[in-house]
């Protein structure tokens, strides 16, 4: 039977739609959920360690956001933004969105302020975008441009009058683990902003280790579910990259517990961890802080059944695939969906993954996130996640979110997370 999109609907008081990040990035509130007990915790980002244990790997989206709105004007003075989606094969010339569309035709030049670029307007697409062809003094890429000049692309209900903000965002909606190369994502993979250079040094300590992929993240993130049943949604696709060292992470986690598969080194230290570049193919890509709080736990009502079929059991020696954030989810499902062949070399492909209940999981034990939009792709992916191979989850994730709502955590990408274990 079709899933209604209603399904995935809540309702959301607007105060607690956070519009800054949180005074420190750990400070940020934990919701903990434990599918094998049913158990409810309440903490903070910093307690994440108590969670984890030597063996789990932290799988990572390393992408950068590019600070791609770019203020303009028309030679008539007309104000223009103009906000860089991806570049395209023909040199200096990017897919964009620009402001007013409708008044911007095929043609029209939009100029940057003194003088920094000149665009014309090359082709409009079905969509709503445009090929914009760059001019620069000096050749100066556009890049390099729009990280001097240009606003982070932060999403719609986070409000900025001006651009007062710009300095804090710039550091805030980017993880410390980003890499400035990999500027690819016009939205953070915002389960990442609450990690701490610290909270990483005290999970390495522990033994946990790190693996990265980059996922091109693209505005189909923000669209919601407009269908009248999730299945009648069309998925956005994402271009992906996972290095080799990544891939043999993920093929040792997937062979058995510990104590059967081959001995390798801390996961933190393999080749292509760490070092993004290390193992990719050549060749171009696809195109309001609150206080200390107690620890509180409460069981769900709902019943306690045995261990959800595709979930870890925290009791076996067997290292966890913790996944930070749905793009990461995102990545390595469709990549192990595939037939990828042997982790000799970097893997680069495109995601056009759609998941949803009652999706079985193929490469993820744990998943920290934050709390999402309703009727979005992303709420249906930790619905799935909440109880794997089944619907039960949707039902769980509405008592878990109206749980969060009345005690007032802060949803969406400046706001807290979840750990989903």
């Amino acid at each position: 039977m079709p899933l209604a999109t209603s399904l995935f609907d809540y309702e959301l008081p607007p105060w607690l739609i956070a519009q800054t990040p949180a005074a420190r990035r750990d400070e940020s509130r934990l919701l903990v959920v434990d599918r094998r007990t049913r158990e409810i915790a309440h903490r903070r980002f910093r307690d994440l360690p108590e969670y984890l244990h030597a063996g789990d790997v932290l799988f990572r989206n390393n992408a950068a956001v590019l600070p791609a709105r770019l203020h303009a004007r028309r030679p008539t003075g007309g104000a223009v933004e103009c906000f860089l989606l991806r570049p395209e094969p023909e040199a200096a010339t990017w897919t964009c969105l620009v402001k007013p569309g409708k008044k911007l035709p095929v043609g029209e030049i939009i100029l940057g302020p003194d003088g920094a670029f000149t665009g014309e307007i090359v082709a409009r697409h079905a969509d709503g975008s445009a090929s914009v062809r760059f001019t620069t003094p000096g050749d100066e890429g556009i890049t390099s441009v729009a990280n001097r000049l240009g606003l982070v692309p932060l999403p719609p209900y986070i409000e900025r009058s001006d651009a007062s903000a710009r300095t804090t965002d710039l550091e805030r909606y980017q993880t410390v683990y980003a890499e400035k190369s990999r500027q690819v994502a016009v939205a953070a993979p915002t389960a990442g902003l609450h990690f701490t250079p610290e909270l990483l040094a005290t999970l390495a300590t522990q033994g946990v280790g790190t693996a990265d992929v980059t996922l091109h993240v693209g505005l189909g993130t923000f669209r919601p579910i407009t269908a009248e049943t999730v299945e009648g949604h069309e998925i956005h696709r994402e271009i992906y990259e996972i290095p080799a060292g990544t891939r043999k992470v993920l093929a040792d986690l997937s062979s058995g517990p510990a104590s059967t598969r081959p001995a390798t080194a801390n996961p933190s230290s393999v080749a292509g961890v760490g070092d993004p570049g290390a193992g990719f193919a050549t060749g171009p890509a696809l195109r309001q802080a609150r206080g200390p709080e107690p620890v509180e736990r409460a069981a769900s009502p709902y019943p306690k059944p045995s261990r959800p079929a595709g979930t870890a059991d925290p009791a076996s020696n067997s290292g966890r695939r913790v996944a930070v954030g749905t793009t990461t989810v995102r990545t390595i499902e469709h990549y192990l969906a595939q037939t990828p062949g042997t982790a000799t070399e970097g893997v680069i492909a495109e995601a056009d993954i759609f998941i949803y209940p009652p999706y079985t999981f193929r490469g993820i034990d744990a998943l920290v996130t934050n709390f999402h939009q309703p009727r979005s792709t992303l709420l249906c992916l930790v619905a799935a996640f909440l109880a794997p191979g089944s619907t039960d989850g949707i039902a769980w994730l509405q008592e878990i979110y109206a749980d969060a709502i009345a005690r007032e955590y802060r949803f969406f990408s400046y706001g807290d997370a979840m750990l989903i274990l």
